[in-house]
């Protein structure tokens, strides 16, 4: 009883203040105090040593350091033409399939959202792209965007990916590890929305035009000339950490520098640039690292208040078969996504699932695979789907008429969380490969 007094208040506080428009990190740190001040009966001294040592330890870890640099390198691509060069250089091999330039939304979602690692970035920067191209060339508005919804949200599962990063610092868990877990099950989701716009093709044909495309040898070598500033970063970038010549860190480090070196190139280099580009990376960066440090503020005072080992224990005592207990995240993973944002579900809920999931069998690197799926699910969930926002933005639709173009494609994703949990193996396969 005791447990369950302490979970609703902590609850009723913090989507209080988050319904009020405090923000995420104030909210999340002004919980945890509150709770310790008044569940716990710790002493204003004790809280602020607490808070200090747990500031300090998360805000000076090297690994956090990935997070910004990621982000950095994801701005320098946003905002010159590599992301142009992606729909120019993808349109002549789409152009064939059923569907046409309709795959270019998740073929260029999944290649951006292997060098960005963040979902709005990818969903922003292809959107931009090709929404105005499909709508001049009489493409189905809402399968544009439905795809677009979706395949933006790879941002957070095909390495590198930010909410990958979080999970693996949270969890204490191999980020590199985490990264090879997530190709696979992002490799299969992507190939489940290109199934699904083909078949959609084929028993709808008006969501594309009829005419039939006309391609020289010449245009496909173009496109691949097009390609190649983006195949480079995502070479240097994922080849350096699956070789182990850089850590993920080192390896974001590496990706700016290789950024830079493609704006040098291609002449697009300008002091003018590097100052957007490291602002915006700055407040990025700052809201996510803010959440993620004060959201160990918070697992620590529910650690004190023993609500993880009661709720544990209290769902140990149900006595519930593993494809129960993920049934049951499941229905809490979608309800968080309905008014939190995929960080902020991560951090606040870990300290609760993770224990839960390891005791029932689930091994903690497929677990952050299954993590991110559902949070890839809340970017397309109203009231808070970012990636719904960013396309509302873009495209001047409601954010009805967005949600509801996103619908099959949260269904697919939902069928891609069934596929990884029946076969394991598809998030776990590369990462035993490459590392034992």
């Amino acid at each position: 009883m005791d447990t369950l007094f302490s979970v609703g208040v902590i609850l009723v506080l913090l989507f209080g203040m988050l319904g009020t428009g405090v923000w995420v990190f104030a909210s999340i740190a002004l919980v945890a105090v509150l709770s310790l001040f008044f569940l716990q009966g710790m002493s204003p001294a004790r809280i602020g040593s607490i808070a200090s040592s747990i500031i300090y330890r998360y805000s000076s870890g090297w690994e956090l350091s990935a997070i910004p640099m990621f982000i950095w390198m994801g701005e320098i691509i946003f905002r010159t033409d590599i992301s142009s060069r992606l729909f120019r250089g993808l349109s002549p091999f789409v152009d064939y399939i059923p569907g046409r330039l309709l795959h270019t939304n998740v073929l260029g979602c999944t290649l951006f959202a292997a060098v960005s690692g963040s979902s709005p970035a990818t969903t922003a920067t292809v959107g931009k792209i090709s929404i105005g191209e499909l709508d001049k060339r009489g493409y189905d508005p809402r399968v544009a965007l439905g795809s677009l919804a979706g395949a933006g949200s790879l941002g957070l599962l095909i390495p590198p990916s930010i909410v990958m990063i979080v999970y693996g610092i949270l969890a204490e868990q191999s980020v590199s590890r985490l990264f090879a877990a997530g190709v696979l099950p992002g490799i299969m989701i992507a190939g489940l929305y290109s199934a699904y716009i083909i078949l959609r093709a084929k028993l709808t044909p008006e969501i594309a035009p009829h005419d039939k495309p006309d391609h020289k040898l010449a245009d496909f070598g173009r496109a691949l000339v097009d390609l190649l500033p983006l195949g480079v970063l995502m070479g240097i970038v994922l080849g350096s950490i699956y070789t182990g010549i850089a850590t993920p860190s080192e390896a974001a480090a590496v990706g700016v520098l290789t950024a830079i070196g493609i704006t040098l190139a291609t002449r697009q280099f300008s002091f003018g640039l590097m100052r957007d580009t490291l602002m915006s990376a700055l407040r990025t960066s700052t809201m996510v690292c803010s959440i993620l440090i004060t959201a160990a503020l918070m697992s620590t005072a529910m650690g004190y208040l023993h609500i993880p080992a009661d709720v544990a224990a209290g769902i140990g005592a149900l006595d519930l078969p593993p494809w129960g207990l993920l049934v049951v995240l499941s229905l809490f993973y979608l309800g968080l996504g309905f008014f939190l944002d995929g960080n902020s579900i991560v951090v606040m809920s870990l300290p609760i699932a993770l224990p839960l999931a390891v005791q029932a069998g689930f091994d903690p690197i497929w677990f952050g695979v299954y993590l991110v799926l559902m949070v890839e699910m809340a970017q397309v969930t109203p009231p808070v789907g970012f990636n719904l926002f960013v396309l509302q933005g873009i495209s001047g639709r409601s954010i009805g008429y967005v949600a509801r173009a996103a619908f099959p494609f949260f269904l697919l994703m939902l069928v891609g969380v069934v596929l990884l949990a029946l076969f394991p193996g598809i998030a776990l396969f590369l990462p035993n490969l490459l590392y034992g």
